[in-house]
């Protein structure tokens, strides 16, 4: 294990090194570092299946993207990187690296094999912060998936939970229902 000392301030340049030297995806979640492993076959297949839903029910002027961070308002040293976000296609011509939250229609986070109830929690409050409209949980664990809706004071006032099978129902401006019926369960951990 290598230990990295970060200068106050310098939060964003110590998860950059991490990236660069370990390939773990970084993302800083209330100040702290969070690290994780590239997805995995059925994790990147949840993302696919649903990438490939959304394309059909956006409309004009949003798009879907990969691996394109969110920051939190205010502080750049804070920012999420979800599996799949919706915004505008005028990211495409952003030299920024972090877009705003308020232009985020949809954050989709698809949760790891490993990671702990405390870690969804503060993504799910870290995102209600930052002001992100709609974020979609989907956990391969369980088959389950979440809808948190109308952010406010750091929380999602609308949670909508549901099961594999079920549809997702959108809000505008998007329109349409994700299925869920084709997403993968994880193996189970033994």
């Amino acid at each position: 294990m290598t230990a990295i000392t970060v200068r106050p301030g310098r939060l964003r340049d110590a998860a950059e090194e991490i990236e660069r030297s370990t390939g773990l995806r970084v993302q800083i979640i209330g100040g702290t570092l969070v690290m994780s492993p590239t997805p995995r076959g059925k994790h990147a297949g949840t993302i696919k299946r649903l990438n490939r839903q959304l394309a059909s029910l956006l409309p004009a002027g949003l798009d879907t993207y990969e691996v394109s961070s969110i920051a939190m308002p205010d502080n750049r040293e804070d920012y999420a990187t979800p599996g799949l976000v919706v915004l505008p296609v005028a990211w495409e011509d952003d030299d920024e690296w972090l877009a705003d939250p308020r232009d985020v229609a949809l954050a989709i986070e698809v949760i790891s094999n490993a990671e702990g109830v405390r870690s969804v929690a503060t993504k799910t409050d870290w995102y209600a912060t930052a002001g992100v409209s709609e974020l979609l949980t989907v956990d391969p664990r369980k088959g389950v998936w979440t809808l948190y809706t109308h952010p406010r004071d750091g929380a999602y006032q609308g949670v909508l939970h549901g099961k594999y099978g079920e549809p997702v129902p959108l809000a505008a401006p998007l329109s349409g229902e994700l299925l869920t019926v084709d997403l993968k369960l994880y193996t189970p951990r033994t």
